[in-house]
C-alpha cells in the first residue's frame, strides 16, 4: 500500500486546445506588440554588464536605509547611484556609471563611495566594466539569440517541413519577447544571467514543442481523412502527460532554487520559471495552432516513396503496429476512433483446426506395414 502513488495522470484526454487559438493568438499578439512599446518609451534597466560603470556589494554593521544613503551618496559628484537591498537588510547593491579618466578613476570613485558609507562596511564584491566591453557584449548577447532561432529553424526544416519549422521559430520568438516585457515592466536587472536564460529556455520551448510536432506528423500518416482540427487537438492530448510530467519536474528544481538560491540567481531563476510556463502554452497554444493558419501538408507518403533507395527491394509490410512511444495512451481517443487508420494491421484468417482422421489410439491392422501410403 505504501507504494501505491498518491496521483496519477490521466492517461486519456480529451481536451479541444484549438477552439481557443484565435483568443490566444490575439493575447499574444497584444503581449508582443505592448513589449515594443515598453522597449521604445520605458526601456530596460540594464545591469553593469551592459551598461557599463561599477557595481559594490557591501555589508553594512546594522540594517541600512537604502533612501537615507541614496541621499548622502548623490552629492559625491560620481554620477546617477543605485542603491538596492541585496537580500538581507544588511547588504546593499551600489552602481554608479562609468567615470571619465579609465579604471584609474573608476577606482577612485569607487574608493570615494566606500569611504562615505558608515563606517564598519565591508566590501565584498566590485565589478568594473567600461563602455567598450558594454557593448561587445550587448552585440554578442543579440547574435546569440538570432543564431540560436535560425539554428533551430533549420533544424526543425530539416526535420520535418518548412511550416513546422516557422511555427516552431514564431512560438519561440513569442517567448523571448514576453519575458523581456517582463523585465522592462517591472524594471528588472537585464544582465548576461537573463541572457543566458533566455537561451534556456529556447532550448526547452523547442524540446516541448518537437515532441508535440512529431506526434502530429504521426497523425497525419494515420488519419488522412480527419479533419486538420481534430487531429491537432488529437495529438496535444496525447503528449499531455508528458508535458504536465516535464513542466511539473522543472519546476519542482527551479522553485526551490529562486527561494533559497541567493540574489545572485535569483533573476535567473524567475526567467527559467516565467519562461517554462509560457514556453508550455506557447507550444500547445501557439506552435500547434499555427499549421491551422499556414496550411501543413496532409499527404506524407511521397516523403516515404521518396526516401526509398532507386533500385532497392521493396521494403516489407508493416508489421502490427506497437506503442511507438511511452506516452501513447493505451486507449485512442474518440475523435481518433471515428476516422480509419491508414496503417491498421491486417487481421489474419485463424487456420481451420486440423480434423483427426483418425481416432487415437488407432493401431494398423496385423500384416499391414505402418507408414505406408493408401491403397488406390
Amino acid at each position: 500500500m505504501l507504494l501505491k502513488p498518491l496521483f496519477r495522470l490521466p492517461q486519456k484526454t480529451n481536451f479541444h486546445f484549438v477552439k481557443y487559438f484565435r483568443l490566444c493568438f490575439a493575447l499574444s499578439i497584444i503581449g508582443i506588440v505592448g513589449t515594443v512599446v515598453l522597449l521604445f518609451t520605458h526601456g530596460l534597466n540594464f545591469g553593469i554588464d551592459f551598461k557599463g560603470g561599477t557595481l559594490m556589494q557591501v555589508q553594512t554593521p546594522t540594517a541600512a536605509e537604502a533612501a537615507k544613503l541614496r541621499t548622502t551618496l548623490t552629492h559625491l559628484g560620481v554620477g546617477e547611484i543605485q542603491i538596492q537591498n541585496f537580500g538581507k537588510a544588511d547588504e546593499l547593491l551600489i552602481r554608479f556609471p562609468e567615470q571619465e579618466g579609465g579604471p584609474e578613476a573608476q577606482k577612485v570613485a569607487a574608493d570615494k563611495v566606500l569611504a562615505a558609507l558608515p563606517e564598519g562596511t565591508k566590501e565584498l564584491r566590485r565589478e568594473q566594466v567600461g563602455s567598450t566591453v558594454s557593448q561587445e557584449l550587448i552585440n554578442s548577447a543579440i547574435w546569440a539569440l538570432v543564431l540560436t532561432n535560425l539554428g533551430i529553424f533549420a533544424y526543425v526544416w530539416f526535420r520535418f517541413e518548412w511550416q513546422f519549422a516557422l511555427g516552431a521559430v514564431i512560438a519561440l520568438v513569442h517567448d523571448v519577447m514576453l519575458t523581456i516585457g517582463l523585465w522592462s515592466l517591472f524594471e528588472l536587472d537585464f544582465d548576461l544571467t537573463i541572457v543566458a536564460a533566455l537561451l534556456t529556455i529556447l532550448g526547452y520551448s523547442i524540446n516541448d514543442t518537437v515532441v508535440i510536432y512529431d506526434r502530429i506528423r504521426e497523425n497525419l500518416r494515420r488519419y488522412k481523412k480527419m479533419p486538420l482540427r481534430q487531429l491537432l487537438d488529437l495529438s496535444v492530448n496525447e503528449t499531455m502527460s508528458r508535458t504536465i510530467m516535464t513542466v511539473a519536474t522543472v519546476l519542482m528544481a527551479l522553485i526551490p532554487l529562486y527561494i533559497f538560491g541567493g540574489e545572485v540567481i535569483r533573476g535567473f531563476t524567475f526567467a527559467m520559471i516565467f519562461g517554462t510556463l509560457i514556453g508550455t502554452y506557447s507550444s500547445v497554444y501557439i506552435a500547434a495552432p499555427f499549421l491551422i493558419l499556414i496550411g501543413v501538408k496532409r499527404d506524407w507518403s511521397g516523403v516515404e516513396k521518396a526516401s526509398a533507395k532507386p533500385g532497392a527491394p521493396a521494403a516489407k509490410p508493416a508489421r502490427p503496429a506497437a506503442a511507438p512511444a511511452e506516452d501513447r495512451p493505451a486507449v485512442e481517443s474518440s475523435d481518433a476512433a471515428a476516422f480509419e487508420s491508414t496503417d491498421a494491421p491486417e487481421v489474419e484468417t485463424p487456420a481451420p483446426a486440423r480434423v483427426a482422421s483418425k481416432p487415437s489410439g488407432y493401431r494398423p491392422p496385423a500384416g499391414r506395414k505402418a507408414g505406408r501410403g493408401k491403397r488406390r
